[in-house]
Parts: structure tokens; C-alpha cells; sequence
């Protein structure tokens, strides 16, 4: 299979927008899609802010900031995926929004095109069987945030083919990622890891064994993580840590992938972490 020369990125939000912005830097021509025009002109625009904080700590020249804008293309119309050789749906982490995102991209991409899906829980099987090329079919799942974060995790569905996968591993790579393959399972590898991890930090707050502060600095200080959990799910998207912690339970069907009250109380409330202005902590409001 071709090198990549063009992706399609459907979904303007967080992840979809820099995805967009890590092919782009790389000299890849990208087609970023969203509900409508105005809506995927406003993801360039966030991106075009996030390469203007490279240029301030001379990361990037002016130069260079301009030429990456430029490959990158708004768009509100299914159609103008066609001429890309890849396109990673980057939505809502909800099956049914994805599957009718699947349906749609199938239709107007290229018969030799792949589909990829940036979810981090959903069954890849399960999407591409909706596919009319279930074999060029893969999951893609990019760390947040995509341009600080240096893994890929690569999930083969059954029907995966080995040039779908080939030709995304060196997609991936290409963008200056590290790539580890996982089985398609309920929340692969990281997720299986993060998620319980995430989920017993909101029952020891729950509980009342330590503040949210406390939580969080004792995983920073006693385990060396960068960021504590509660933050984390706070930057996550606490709707997001909610649903894979769901997928977890159901699918696997143990107690101990239950999800926290507290978690469910909190996005019942809307205070979803960062993208509200409140979560675990108090963001200001948006």
C-alpha cells in the first residue's frame, strides 16, 4: 500500500483537532470535518492558537506555522473525503454517533481508502462490521493531548488486514508516535489499565480518604505520574471516563470495573472536568 499523502479527520473537538494538527506538521495534507463548515473553521482556529504558542516559545517559525495551516482544510461535506487515503473519525464516544459516522464516511471515501476510529473502548469489530470494508478497518487510538503525547495504540479488529495495518503503523510512525498493538478488547490496553485506576481514585474521594488535592498528590508524589487521577479524569472529560468505565463493567461484566456514584453524579450535574469549567476541581466558567 501507497504512503499516506492525505487523511480526513472527522471530528473538530480536543482529539479530532490534534490529530489534524500532528499530520499537518508533518507535511500531510489534512481534510478536517465536522457537523457543518463553521464548526470545523472553528477547530482550525483552536489550532492556529496551539501553533502560536509554539512560535512564542520558538518552537516553531512564523513560517513554519503558516504552511501547516495551509494543509490543513475545513469542511462540513462527507464528500471531500474523497480523495483521502485514510480518514480517523475522532467523536463522541458513543456507538451510535460513531456507527452513523462509519456508515457515512464509508460511502464517500475511496474504495481502497482506510477507516480508522479513534475510540478508546468501542469494539473495532463491532464498527467495522458496518463497513463495506470491514478489512480496512482499524482502530487508531491517539493519547490526549495528541501533541504532547508520544503513543498510538494500534487495535486490529477480526477483519483487519495486514497491509490496514501496515500502512497505519506507518501512518502513525510517520507522525512522530510510538505504536503498540492491542487485541481488540474492552478499553485495550491503556484504557483497561487507566480507567480502574481513575475509578478507585473517585471512591476514595467518595469515601472521604483524602481531598481531591491529597488524592492527587499523593499518586504524584508516592507513584511519579505527572498529573493525579482526579485531575486526569478532569482533563479526560469526566462524561468520557464515564462511558468507558460502563463499556468496562458491561462488557466484562466484574464489579470491581463498576463505576464510582460520585463519577455518575458529576456528569449528571454537567460538571464534566475542564471542557465545563468544573469537574473534580473548579475550572472557572465557560
Amino acid at each position: 500500500m501507497a504512503e499516506i499523502q492525505e487523511i480526513g479527520v472527522i471530528g473538530a473537538g480536543q482529539m479530532g483537532r490534534g490529530i489534524a494538527q500532528v499530520a499537518a506538521q508533518v507535511g500531510i495534507d489534512v481534510r478536517l470535518l465536522d457537523v457543518d463548515e463553521a464548526t470545523a473553521e472553528n477547530g482550525v482556529e483552536q489550532i492556529a492558537k496551539s501553533l502560536s504558542r509554539l512560535v512564542q516559545k520558538e518552537k516553531l517559525t512564523a513560517d513554519e506555522r503558516a504552511a501547516i495551516l495551509k494543509r490543513i482544510r475545513p469542511s462540513g461535506d462527507y464528500g471531500s473525503l474523497a480523495s483521502a487515503g485514510l480518514v480517523v473519525e475522532a467523536a463522541t464516544e458513543k456507538i451510535d454517533i460513531k456507527t452513523k459516522i462509519f456508515r457515512m464516511a464509508d460511502e464517500a471515501i475511496a474504495d481502497g481508502a482506510i477507516l480508522a476510529t479513534n475510540t478508546s473502548s468501542i469494539s473495532i469489530t463491532k464498527l467495522a462490521a458496518v463497513s463495506s470494508r470491514p478489512e480496512r478497518v482499524v482502530g487508531m487510538h491517539f493519547m490526549n493531548p495528541v501533541p504532547v503525547m508520544k503513543l498510538v495504540e494500534l487495535i486490529r479488529a477480526l477483519q483487519t488486514d495486514d497491509a490496514t495495518y501496515e500502512a497505519t503503523r506507518a501512518l502513525a510512525v510517520r507522525m512522530g508516535k510510538t505504536v503498540i498493538t492491542s487485541k481488540d478488547r474492552p478499553g485495550f490496553i491503556v484504557n483497561r489499565m487507566l480507567i480502574p485506576f481513575l475509578n478507585e481514585a473517585c471512591f476514595a474521594l467518595q469515601e472521604g480518604i483524602g481531598s481531591p488535592e491529597d488524592i492527587d498528590e499523593g499518586a504524584k508524589l508516592g507513584l511519579n505520574h505527572p498529573l493525579g487521577p482526579l485531575a486526569l479524569a478532569d482533563l479526560i472529560g469526566l462524561d468520557t471516563c464515564l462511558f468507558i468505565a460502563e463499556v468496562l463493567h458491561s462488557e466484562l461484566g466484574e464489579d470491581k470495573y463498576r463505576p464510582a456514584p460520585i463519577l455518575r453524579n458529576h456528569v449528571a450535574a454537567g460538571w464534566l472536568g475542564r471542557k465545563t469549567g468544573r469537574g473534580f476541581y473548579d475550572y472557572g466558567a465557560k
